[in-house]
Order: C-alpha cells, then sequence, then structure tokens
C-alpha cells in the first residue's frame, strides 16, 4: 500500500473538518437567510479571498476563451447546484441527517468512475458494497421515502442531489483540470458566482433580508472556510496525492458532520439515522477492500 506523507494527511482532515462542519454551519444560516442568498453569498465572498490571493502570488487567470469551458462546468456542477440544493434542504432537515445523507457520494462516485475513468472499474467488492450502501440509505430515510410524499423527503432527495452534483464533481475534476491549483480554485469560485448571484437577487431580493446575526456570522465563515480555503485544499490534494487518496475525505465527512450536530446543535438524529449510517459506512469499506488475488 502506498503510504502518504503526514502533510497530505494534514490536508485531508482539514477538509474533511471543514466539509464536515460546514452542514451545521447551514443549518445556522438558513435560519434567517434564503438558500440561494445563503449559496451566493458564501461563494462571491470566496471567491474575492481567492483572488487576492492569486494577485498577491502573482498569478493571472486564464484570457476569456475555451480554457474556461471547464471551470464553468465544475462551477455550475460542483458549487452552484450543490450549494443551493443542500441550503434547500437543510431548512427542513437536521444538519447531523444533511452529512449521513452526503455519504451517498463515494458511492455515486464508484459507478461514475466505473464508465469515465480508466483504472476504476466496478468489481465484485465494490458493487457489493454499493449494495449495502444503498441499503444504508433506505433505512436512513425511513418508511416515508415509500409513500414519495412529504417535505422533509422532498428536503432529503435534495441533499442527495447535492451529493450526486459533488460526486459527479470529483469525476470530472480528474479529467477537466490540468492549471495551477490556485487558478482553477478562484476560476471555478468566480464562475460559481456569476450563476448564483443573479439568482439570488431574483428569488430572494437580499436588500429586503432582515439576517441575523448568528446566520451572518456562519455565512461569513462559510465563505472562508468551508468554500474558499476546502476548494484550494481540494484541488491541492488532488494535485500533490491523487484523487484516490482525496475520496477517502468522503467517507470521513458524515462522521463529522453526524458529531458536530449532536454535539454542538443538541440534534437527535434517532437509531434509524445511526443504522443507515453504519450501512453506508459499511459499503464503503466492503467498496474499498483489494480483491484477493490467487496464488
Amino acid at each position: 500500500m502506498h503510504s502518504h506523507p503526514v502533510r497530505h494527511w494534514i490536508l485531508l482532515l482539514a477538509l474533511t473538518a471543514m466539509w464536515g462542519s460546514a452542514f451545521m454551519f447551514v443549518k445556522l444560516g438558513v435560519a434567517t437567510v434564503p438558500p440561494a442568498t445563503l449559496a451566493a453569498s458564501r461563494l462571491a465572498l470566496g471567491a474575492v479571498l481567492l483572488y487576492a490571493v492569486l494577485r498577491m502570488r502573482g498569478l493571472a487567470l486564464p484570457p476569456p476563451g475555451r480554457r474556461w469551458l471547464p471551470f464553468t462546468v465544475l462551477a455550475l456542477v460542483g458549487n452552484s447546484a450543490p450549494f443551493y440544493l443542500i441550503s434547500w434542504g437543510q431548512q427542513f432537515i437536521d444538519s447531523a441527517l444533511a452529512g449521513i445523507l452526503m455519504a451517498v457520494m463515494p458511492l455515486t462516485t464508484l459507478l461514475l468512475a466505473h464508465f469515465c475513468v480508466a483504472g476504476e472499474r466496478l468489481t465484485a467488492n465494490r458493487a457489493l458494497g454499493f449494495s449495502v450502501g444503498f441499503a444504508g440509505i433506505v433505512v436512513l430515510m425511513g418508511p416515508a421515502a415509500l409513500a414519495g410524499f412529504g417535505v422533509n423527503v422532498t428536503a432529503q432527495a435534495a441533499v442527495l442531489a447535492g451529493a450526486v452534483c459533488y460526486a459527479a464533481n470529483s469525476v470530472m475534476s480528474r479529467r477537466l483540470i490540468a492549471t495551477d491549483f490556485l487558478v482553477a480554485s478562484t476560476a471555478v469560485l468566480i464562475v460559481a458566482s456569476l450563476i448564483t448571484v443573479p439568482l439570488a437577487l431574483l428569488l430572494d431580493r437580499p436588500w429586503t433580508l432582515a439576517p441575523g446575526m448568528g446566520s451572518t456570522a456562519a455565512i461569513v465563515w462559510l465563505g472562508i472556510g468551508p468554500t474558499a480555503l476546502a476548494t484550494l485544499l481540494y484541488f491541492r490534494l488532488i494535485a500533490a496525492a491523487g484523487p484516490t487518496f482525496m475520496s477517502l475525505v468522503n467517507y470521513l465527512t458524515p462522521v463529522v458532520a453526524l458529531l458536530a450536530g449532536v454535539t454542538l446543535l443538541g440534534e437527535q438524529p434517532g437509531t434509524t439515522a445511526v443504522a443507515g449510517l453504519t450501512l453506508i459506512l459499511f459499503g464503503i469499506a466492503l467498496s474499498r477492500r483489494a480483491p484477493a488475488r490467487l496464488a
């Protein structure tokens, strides 16, 4: 097994902490700020911060043209769409449950990588892991999901859709990004801001809002940490350690989200959520198990 230096693990754990705790801060943010405005605010703040760092390092963005097409695709699939979907869903469900639902991301990545990434075939262990993980999602959503009605089911589906977006983004990032990680991070957040800010202005009329101090502070941190810094670490970790190592963050994020929601917000996800999370993580472990080799 290939070993990684300590700095790779530090980057991984930092990324896990920021992404895992982000669900708690989104829950605080949507208390008084609509989801479109929340998504637009964190993306705009993140873009401004990274552009300032880019200029201080003496780097420049690519000129307008076809080189911006990959950034546009990743901004839409990896930022604008999932940020809005997850923020909208968290108006109705706990942050711990939202984080647990994100465990479907690595399972979805297995399927997408099978068709889109060379050397990532869906083995028997991966197929078994996907089946167990899917069972975990069914247990997690509960009987209400079978009925197909109810606000909470719709909210859970929105968060799951955000997770699928993240999975697609991780696969596409392997194929589309071939430039400096800071340039890529900044360009992606700029494009995502240009997509979400007009949407927020149209849907929410944010100048009429009266956000609370808690929501404002949560959004500021979301822009600085889980958006600007996390995007930077995301591309840097892929460049330094490879996408396979980076994908470990997907297995740890739901656990951090669950712990943060329970310990800091006093949420009680219940035994069904814990059982679902256990099945999901067990499925992930099975999917990563190396196939047995004949002597």
